[in-house]
C-alpha cells in the first residue's frame, strides 16, 4: 500500500513552498518522501521532482498550438490524460502506472497541484486522478492550503471556507485544511475564531461588513460552516519544525501512515541513568 497527499488550494496560497519545506523536514528526520509535480505551467522547483506531468504535456505548447489562454490551457492540460476512456488508458494509465512502478510499497508521494480552483471544485479532473490512485492501492488525503491573510477580511475567509467545502465534496477524501503563511500574521489574538469558526462570530462579522439585504444569506453561510463542523483549519508556520511536524502528524493519521510500524521499546522505555 502507498500513501499520498494531494496538495491543493488557490494560487499563491503557498503549495509549492509547503511541498519544499515538507521535503526538507522529512530529509532532516530521515524519512523518505517523493514530490510529484502536477502543474503543467511550473517553471522551477525548490525540491527534487520525482515525477513531472510536463513530461506528458506542457502548458506553453498547448497555448501556442490551440490558441488558448493560461486558464483554458491549464484545464486542457489537466483534462488531456482524462479526456476520454481511450486517453485515460493510453496516457494516464501508461504514464502514471509506469512512474509508480519506480516506487515500492509504503512509499509516500506528495502531489503539488495547480492553483486554479476549478480543477478541484467542479471539474472532475482531480477526482478521476484520485480514483486512479485508489485503484493503485494508495491511501490519499487532500491537503487544502488557504493563505492566512484571508483572516484579515471575514468575507475572504468565508469565500475560502466555501472553496474548501467544494473541494471536500468533489474529491470525497480525508481532508486537512491549513492556514499557511502564519509567520506573516501579526495579530494572533483572535486566531482560534478562524481555526475553528463559530457561526455567531462569523455572522456578527459578516453583518458588519455587508449590506442588510445579505443578512439571511450570511446566516445560512455561517451556519453551514458551523453546524456540522465541516470546516476547520490547522495553522502552519514554516519557520518552525514543530509546526510542520504537527501538520504532518494529522495528515499521517488521516491516511493511516505508520500504523502498522513495529513498536520500538526504546521509544517508551528510556534507559535508566547510571
Amino acid at each position: 500500500m502507498g500513501y499520498a497527499q494531494l496538495v491543493i488550494g488557490p494560487a499563491g496560497s503557498g503549495k509549492s513552498t509547503y511541498c519544499s519545506s515538507l521535503y526538507r523536514h522529512c530529509e532532516t528526520i530521515r524519512r523518505t518522501m517523493h514530490i510529484v509535480n502536477l502543474d503543467p505551467a511550473a517553471e522551477s522547483f525548490d525540491y527534487p521532482v520525482a515525477m513531472d506531468i510536463r513530461e506528458l504535456i506542457c502548458l506553453d505548447d498547448v497555448m501556442e498550438e490551440l490558441g488558448l489562454g493560461p486558464n483554458g490551457g491549464l484545464i486542457y492540460c489537466m483534462e488531456y490524460p482524462l479526456r476520454s476512456f481511450r486517453h485515460l488508458e493510453e496516457n494516464l494509465d501508461d504514464w502514471l502506472a509506469d512512474e509508480l512502478q519506480n516506487y515500492l510499497d509504503d512509499d509516500y508521494l506528495v502531489f503539488d497541484c495547480p492553483g486554479q480552483i476549478e480543477l478541484f471544485s467542479h471539474v472532475p479532473v482531480l477526482r478521476n486522478f484520485v480514483d486512479h490512485l485508489k485503484r493503485k492501492d494508495f491511501n490519499v488525503c487532500a491537503v487544502y492550503l488557504l493563505d492566512s491573510q484571508f483572516m484579515t477580511d471575514v468575507t475572504k475567509y468565508i469565500s475560502g471556507c466555501m472553496a474548501s467545502l467544494s473541494a471536500m465534496i468533489q474529491l470525497e477524501l480525508p481532508h486537512i485544511n491549513i492556514l499557511s503563511k502564519m509567520d506573516l500574521v501579526r495579530n494572533k489574538k483572535h486566531l482560534k475564531d478562524f481555526l475553528n469558526p463559530e457561526a455567531q462570530i462569523l455572522l456578527c462579522d459578516l453583518n458588519q461588513h455587508m449590506a442588510p439585504q445579505f443578512t439571511k444569506l450570511n446566516k445560512a453561510l455561517a451556519e453551514l460552516v458551523d453546524e456540522f463542523s465541516i470546516v476547520s483549519f490547522l495553522p502552519l508556520d514554516l519557520r518552525k519544525e514543530s509546526s510542520i511536524q504537527y501538520v504532518l502528524s494529522h495528515i499521517d493519521s488521516c491516511i493511516q501512515y505508520g500504523e502498522d510500524a513495529d513498536v520500538k521499546v526504546k521509544d517508551f522505555d528510556p534507559e535508566d541513568d547510571e
